[in-house]
């Protein structure tokens, strides 16, 4: 009897060309196998971001289509590659695939590095669970690897509404920060909420003027606005900027100012979501979900998260 050879396939999300969200279809791909240090897992539920629309109009580092997008994961585990012992089949786990060139979670299964992968926190369905990678780290990463955010220190958070600002007013409450966030009027209760002790509405306010002795500035936005929060640090303080690009003036007018300004990209880190999940253990940090959309349907998810009018986080449901 003649074996059957044939791969398994599954379902993604791909495009063969940039633009806008239209250009995001579902097909039916090879299902990936883990390699030497890899786990495949069953995506459950996966994180819509704004690098992902970035990328799916303009290619940014992953360049011309095809691909699929995709850096949050929440799944479980089924199969695992040669060498890996952290995790096991039947594993509930979630992670960011490595960014910018691991993406791929928009898709039924996915595979990545063991170590890019952390249990599921219990207290998180997969959806809330998928909702944090990305972000979480982003903000980690900047707060505490970066600034290095101590108890007493006065961090501003840019944004404070959007999905890394959402997160990071949290992670700096938890080390014991005085924050202040921006958001617009009608959001203002929202990051009262996540534990800010102040709120700017960057509308109608000069944050520059509100804000003032400030030791820890979160940048999401370049542009201007990152050169003159430089003015609302004090002697020291550090700006930490989650957009690399158009840093060009940035180190000099910090340099002016007796002040610091750093740019970063987030990285796949296991030890920083152990730190995430242990928050989210001690009832420190949830993310917020605003919405929720099967695959298939993408292409909408994308449209709304355009809007830049979106709180907290958007979600893509994979398996129930």
């Amino acid at each position: 009897m003649t074996q059957n050879t044939t791969p398994p396939l599954m379902k993604a999300i791909s495009q063969d060309t940039l633009g806008d969200p239209d250009v995001l279809k579902e097909v039916e791909v090879e299902r990936p196998r883990p390699g030497v240090g890899q786990i495949l897992v069953a995506v459950h539920a996966a994180g819509v971001n704004p690098t992902d629309w970035k990328h799916r109009r303009f290619g940014a580092f992953l360049g011309e289509p095809p691909f699929t997008l995709g850096w949050d994961v929440s799944g479980v585990v089924e199969a695992v590659g040669v060498g890996v012992s952290l995790h096991r089949p039947g594993d509930e786990v979630i992670g960011m695939l490595p960014y910018p060139y691991g993406s791929g979670s928009h898709a039924e299964y996915v595979t990545g590095p063991t170590r890019a992968f952390v249990p599921k926190p219990a207290e998180l369905t997969h959806v809330e669970a998928a909702a944090l990678p990305l972000v979480s780290l982003t903000a980690w990463q900047a707060l505490v690897d970066n600034a290095q955010v101590r108890p007493g220190q006065r961090v501003l958070i840019h944004a404070a509404a959007g999905g890394v600002g959402h997160v990071a007013v949290q992670i700096a409450k938890a080390r014991g920060a005085y924050v202040i966030g921006t958001a617009s009027a009608a959001k203002h209760d929202f990051v009262r909420s996540l534990g800010a002790d102040e709120v700017i509405d960057y509308r109608t306010a000069d944050v520059v003027k509100e804000a003032r002795d400030i030791d820890v500035v979160l940048d999401p936005l370049g542009g201007e606005e990152r050169l003159r929060s430089l003015e609302v640090l004090s002697p020291g303080g550090i700006l930490v900027s989650i957009l690399p690009n158009g840093m060009e003036d940035v180190p000099g007018r910090a340099a002016e100012l007796g002040v610091r300004a750093t740019a970063m990209l987030v990285e796949h880190d296991q030890a920083g979501m152990r730190a995430v999940a242990d928050l989210v253990a001690s009832g420190k940090l949830r993310a917020h979900v605003s919405g929720t959309y099967p695959l298939a349907e993408a292409a909408k998810a994308h449209a709304e998260g355009e809007t830049g009018r979106v709180t907290g986080k958007l979600v893509l449901t994979v398996r129930p």
